[in-house]
């Protein structure tokens, strides 16, 4: 096996990787009990290797899985949108399978990239309500996407940026829904460089997805769609992507500048309800690699809703 196959760390901290690329599960922590700085930074090294990291059989609270999420970053509210968050938390936002939005599936996207400054990372839980099957969810390496492209398709990629909105490249939100509804009266509307420079690991990451990319600026409307696919199926090779199967107590915590996701929504064809609970950590503003920042173009910042804690760590920067 390579050296990534396992690596242990100080304290009993086990890091497995899932795949080449993409996702690994953290053993040896225990979420219900403060973490020591070891095992915080363990977690935000494993993160910054892997992209995405998971954990299994924490059986947290509310109050429990913000304050791991405190340790990492400055928590945004629930969400723009369609937060509906547990009483009490307003950081919390609670996805139901059994909703409008859960039952539909996802297309790929990064969380929130509407706003001029996205999310840094996602921290997503599993409640006591998750079916023995269906219902996963799908991650890929945006970085690892960008740095197989071809020296030439990487250089136009570098110079691209791209308009980003609530409803992304196919018009989702086109209709009459409540949180539709809220879209087209709240607008927000974000241009983001198509490759964004990582301020932490000075990485290049393919930065577009198909749930909130609407298109490239400055190209036509056929050449946009044309070369939005090129980027959209780069982002989604299988070698690339990692698949969580969910059960009561799993957790998973993505860097969100770094990864899309994607699910499924087989669990549209189940009776079981999968019931989660995401926390979002506030954003810097994304930098090409000409030095250029993000513009919003409709909408303001989406930023921490509280301060963090004084013992926290600054967020994933």
């Amino acid at each position: 096996m390579g050296k990534d196959s396992v690596t242990q760390h100080a304290g009993g901290i086990e890091i497995r990787p899932l795949s080449v690329f993409t996702g690994a599960e953290i053993h040896g922590v225990d979420l219900r009990q403060p973490l020591a700085p070891h095992q915080v930074a363990a977690i935000r090294q494993a993160l910054a290797r892997w992209k995405v990291v998971f954990f299994r059989d924490q059986h947290i609270d509310h109050a429990q899985h913000l304050a791991f999420a405190e340790l990492f970053g400055r928590p945004t509210s629930a969400h723009p949108y369609d937060a509906n968050p547990p009483d009490g938390f307003p950081q919390i936002r609670t996805i139901s399978s059994h909703s409008t939005s859960g039952r539909r599936g996802e297309r790929w996207h990064t969380d929130v990239t509407g706003v001029v400054n996205p999310p840094a990372a996602s921290i997503l839980r599993a409640g006591e309500q998750v079916p023995e099957y269906g219902g996963d969810t799908l991650f890929t390496n945006l970085v690892a996407a960008y740095r197989h492209l071809s020296p030439p398709l990487q250089a136009l990629a570098d110079g691209l940026r791209a308009r980003h909105q609530f409803g992304g490249y196919n018009g989702d939100f086109d209709n009459e829904t409540v949180y539709a509804q809220r879209v087209r009266a709240e607008p927000r509307v974000a241009e983001h460089p198509v490759v964004r420079v990582l301020p932490d690991t000075g990485e290049r990451a393919l930065f577009v997805n198909p749930g909130f990319t609407r298109r490239i600026v400055g190209l036509s409307e056929a050449e946009s769609r044309h070369l939005l696919a090129l980027f959209f199926e780069a982002i989604t090779q299988p070698e690339y992507t990692a698949r969580f199967r969910w059960a009561p107590g799993s957790i998973a915590f993505w860097d969100n500048r770094a990864t899309a996701h994607q699910g499924p929504g087989d669990f549209a064809y189940l009776d079981a309800e999968r019931v989660l609970y995401r926390i979002t950590l506030a954003g810097e503003v994304p930098v090409g690699v000409d030095g250029r920042e993000s513009q919003a173009i409709a909408g303001g910042r989406f930023d921490a809703l509280t301060p963090v804690r004084p013992e926290a760590e600054p967020a994933l920067v």
